[in-house]
């Protein structure tokens, strides 16, 4: 929306040499009447702090603690952060009352400063912002539209809600973006007939939707509905009308013509480029970022082509760009030829990735709330009370109260907080008594009880020190080009992710390293370049799939990297014939394949491979008992890559450090957006209204129905609330063929609503769908319910989801607490949080084993793994101090405290105390306050 926004604006400012491209659907959608103008700020104004502050808000921009997402700020003393909207960097304004001392970007990820600008320029994300003409005309609307009397009350309160935009046609007057073109513009329409028919058809789709909804919502007959598209009006003495074929012996005929060279094919590209550039053609090749456009021009040059890096072009100059484009073209008569990204790549960039902060880090105490349990090392379980100010000996510093048994409170200075965490154990624990034996007695007990856990995690350790594996080669010459025609820029994450197993797999030691990151987060990539490292190698690659679907993906993911290289994919599942998984299982035996994608399927007596190098597995918790077996039996002096979106926490990783190496992916893509979470009741207005509000933007829908017996009758339920809908159905129980037919037909958006069971759980990528809807979300599992989630949001439209329960009935409070925990936990990459949330519903037995259950939930889970982390040093010959905490006593006499002006939320000062206290260097220390300068 700041990007429409941001078009708008320098359209109706008329800004010289600005093209603006539309297509119909963008034309012909009613616009917002609130003001398009950004926010902007340079350094050395003068800007009133709280006006500011003000501003953004009315903006439409979000306020939050810590800033991480586009369309955010925060406040902190003297500092605004904002994260513009429509792209770019997120700006850091540091004043000096109202004077602006500096503008400076800053990494979300590290939340550092690193390089002053001139100015922030923030426009704003929310295309419709009540004023004061929205709101009366909203509250004139409460009693003239009385069936959605609610949304009105809303909107004339001034609330900015999300799906507010649906709106629109309500309260804004028929006008389009075309009406705001300037007097000099000039108005360019491609196959004009074409467009105005485009218009009409979406005014009739959704003319044709408003009276399908009608009997459900109650707003009388369709023709009174206002629309959100309008006609177009390009009858207009500005247009310049480019039809797609001649029409008179006067018109001017414009030679475009493809490229003659193979999109994705290096040795294509290179000679169609020498070829052009030969010939005297203004060549340019346009790549989507910087990163790539990089990458693409060092390939060139290496390949002896002689292609500048430019950030922009002058005149008949030939080049390479990072602004880019999708489809490349060439204009025959001007001599033009221009590349773009799916010309070289072979596909198009998807979007570019931003790094964000690691949840994992700032898990600890984001979350505390009073009257949470916590466990002091020390003290042991008891009650948080809040953070508050004392004045001790002169002196005025932060304590944490801590309520005890009995009556007795501990003051904690926050010097000491690494002593305190979060209780985690599946039960409401009792409180220790302070100053007596039970808690040292507990500690003991459970001491002694992780003894074997870490006698295991050693053992497994030292066989891994002496065991023996395929040690590869350096990159070859083929893997520049392989990264090249990846089609996102890899974040920092993926880099050291990638460089973490290019280690591995050089070393003689067997790798075993899982990945891990949330749904969308490119953990494929890290596993597609470890198997071209294996294949350049000599050695074959196995990707084993919990489900067909995913397989499927993969299969082609897989591919499509490597169709210009000589490696050969293959898939072995259940789509598959008897006849063509046969001709698979010999070809693994004599290595004419060199990848295989499959499911459990690969782990049957008949597949033998000739030489495997790389085990890649995919969710392996979700492979039964059986299977597991058999993947170890794989495993051995074979190169492991495990996989996996679902929460590990980050102290059990700290325990099973000695198990696996692990990496982790906590960076989302730059235009992702948390996806907006309803849970509620199932009501029918509710799903109209979701899948209404998807087809209008042309996306499609998820609705999840988990049982197989009934539903076709839910299909039948849907076709009756929202009739012009395609629906399409899977399950597990459907044939291979006609699953893998509908999934197919879903792709290539044949279809608008797929209702299936919880089979689209795993791995599907789609991005044109946005909108999810589960029935009885009750019954489902935390861990599932985010794998569903992650299923839509992964583009860079607004995603949905609805999470239902049935109305009349009472939920458990496990599944209430479920529900509550996903609808709480939105933001992208809270997979961390949301399995320390699962771990406090369902205890921790599934995890470790029932009988760790107790002394887990005596001590607290993250305590415990603390103790299997001491345990597992002293076995080691380390010593355990170094996991404990130290009783340091700091007296000074000064002030040492995180002000309430300075960072307001009691949570954000607690987490930055924690960092404080646990840091163990000057340069952690440092870190800490650069994020705060």
């Amino acid at each position: 929306m700041a990007r429409r926004a941001q078009a708008r604006h320098t359209l109706t400012c008329g800004t010289p040499g600005a093209v603006i491209v539309a297509s119909a659907r963008a034309a012909a959608q009613r616009i917002s009447p609130s003001p398009v103008d950004p926010i902007v700020a340079r350094s050395g104004d003068d800007v009133p702090f709280d006006r500011l502050v003000t501003d953004l808000g009315a903006a439409g921009y979000t306020r939050v603690v810590r800033v991480e997402a586009r369309g955010e700020f925060t406040v902190r003393g003297g500092i605004i952060d904002v994260f513009p909207a429509q792209g770019g960097a997120a700006i850091r304004l540091d004043f000096w009352g109202d004077r602006v001392e500096s503008v400076r970007t800053f990494s979300v990820s590290s939340q550092r400063s690193e390089h002053d600008v001139a100015e922030l320029v923030a426009y704003p994300p929310r295309e419709v912002r009540p004023d004061g003409d929205m709101v009366a005309l909203a509250a004139n609307l409460v009693r003239a539209e009385a069936w959605a009397a609610a949304t009105w009350d809303r909107i004339a309160e001034r609330v900015m809600f999300p799906g507010i935009e649906s709106w629109l046609p309500w309260l804004a007057p028929s006008r389009t973006v075309l009406s705001e073109m300037p007097p000099g513009g000039t108005m360019v329409v491609f196959d004009p007939v074409g467009v105005t028919d485009r218009a009409r058809e979406l005014a009739a789709e959704e003319s044709d939707l408003a009276e399908a909804l009608a009997p459900t919502w109650g707003f009388g007959a369709a023709g009174d509905h206002p629309l959100l598209y309008l006609d177009l009006p390009i009858e207009d003495d500005r247009a310049l009308f480019v039809p797609p074929v001649p029409t008179g012996p006067d018109d001017t005929v414009v030679r475009v013509r493809g490229l003659d060279a193979t999109p994705g094919d290096v040795d294509s590209v290179a000679g169609a480029l020498s070829a052009l550039i030969a010939s005297g053609t203004t060549t340019v090749v346009a790549m989507d970022g910087d990163a790539a456009a990089d990458r693409v021009a060092g390939v060139l040059s290496a390949g002896g082509i002689d292609l500048p890096r430019r950030d922009r072009l002058e005149v008949a100059e030939s080049a390479v760009l990072g602004t880019g484009i999708h489809h490349g073209f060439r204009l025959v008569d001007v001599g033009v030829a221009v590349f773009g990204e799916q010309s070289i790549a072979g596909r198009r960039r998807a979007h570019r990735r931003i790094g964000r902060r690691a949840p994992a880090e700032t898990a600890t105490f984001r979350d505390l709330r009073e009257g949470d349990y916590v466990v002091h090392y020390r003290h042991g379980i008891g009650r948080f009370e809040g953070l508050v100010a004392k004045t001790v000996a002169g002196v005025e510093r932060d304590y944490l109260i801590v309520a005890y048994a009995a009556g007795d409170k501990l003051y904690v200075p926050t010097d000491q907080l690494d002593a305190i965490r979060r209780y985690t154990g599946g039960e409401k624990p009792r409180v220790s008594r302070m100053g007596g034996a039970d808690w040292s007695a507990t500690k003991a007990r459970v001491r002694k009880a992780v003894a074997t856990i870490a006698e295991q995690v050693v053992s497994l350790h030292r066989a891994r020190a002496v065991a023996s594996g395929h040690a590869f080669g350096p990159d070859g010459p083929w893997q520049s080009e392989l990264d090249a025609a990846f089609p996102f820029e890899e974040t920092p994450d993926q880099l050291q992710a990638i460089e973490d197993v290019k280690v591995d797999m050089q070393s003689e030691r067997p790798m075993d390293r899982l990945v891990f990151g949330d749904v969308g987060f490119g953990k494929t990539e890290i596993a597609v370049r470890a198997a071209f490292r294996a294949a350049t190698g000599g050695r074959q690659t196995a990707v084993l799939c919990p489900t067909t679907l995913l397989a499927q993906q993969h299969f082609q993911t897989f591919t499509e990297r490597f169709d210009p290289f000589p490696i050969r994919v293959a898939m072995l599942s259940r789509f598959l014939t008897a006849r063509e998984q046969k001709s698979v299982v010999r070809k693994l035996a004599t290595g004419e394949i060199d990848v295989v994608i499959g499911t459990h399927r690969l782990l049957s007596e008949d597949i033998h491979f000739k030489d495997l190098g790389l085990l890649v597995v995919d969710e392996e918790q979700r492979f039964g008992v059986g299977a597991k077996d058999a993947i170890k039996g794989l495993r051995v002096g074979v190169d492991v890559l495990t996989l996996t979106a679902t929460p590990i926490p980050r102290t059990l990783e700290m325990a099973l450090t000695g198990i696996r190496d692990v990496s982790h992916i906590r960076t989302a893509p730059e235009d992702r957006h948390p996806i907006l979470t309803y849970v509620g009741p199932l009501e029918e207005r509710s799903v109209s209204a979701a899948i209404r509000r998807e087809l209008l933007r042309e996306g499609q829908v998820f609705y999840v129905h988990n049982r197989v017996q009934s539903i076709d009758r839910a299909v039948a339920r849907l076709r009756e609330l929202v009739p012009n809908a395609r629906y399409a159905v899977v399950h597990g129980q459907m044939s291979e063929g006609r699953l893998e037919q509908v999934m197919l037909d879903f792709w290539n958006h044949r279809y608008d609503v797929l209702v299936a069971t919880t089979i689209i759980e795993s791995g599907l990528d789609l991005p044109m769908v946005n909108t999810l809807l589960v029935e009885r979300a009750d019954l489902l599992g935390l861990a599932q319910l985010y794998q569903l989630r992650g299923r839509v949001g992964r583009s860079n439209q607004r995603a949905y989801a609805y999470l239902f329960h049935p109305p009349e009935q009472s939920l458990s409070e496990e599944a209430r607490r479920r529900l509550r925990s996903i609808g709480e936990h939105t933001e992208l990459g809270s997979g961390f949080d949301l399995a320390l949330r699962d771990l406090e519903i369902r205890g921790a037995g599934s995890i470790l084993g029932e009988v760790q259950t107790g002394h887990i939930a005596a001590v607290g889970f993250d305590l415990y793994a603390r103790l299997v982390a001491e345990a597992v040093r002293e076995l080691e010959g380390r010593p355990a101090s170094e996991d404990r905490p130290a009783e340091v006593r700091i007296e000074i006499p000064v002030n040492a405290y995180l002000a309430e002006e300075f960072l307001p939320d009691q949570e954000a000062r607690l987490e930055a105390y924690r960092r404080l206290a646990t840091a163990t260097t000057v340069g952690e220390v440092a870190d800490v306050a650069a994020e705060w300068r």
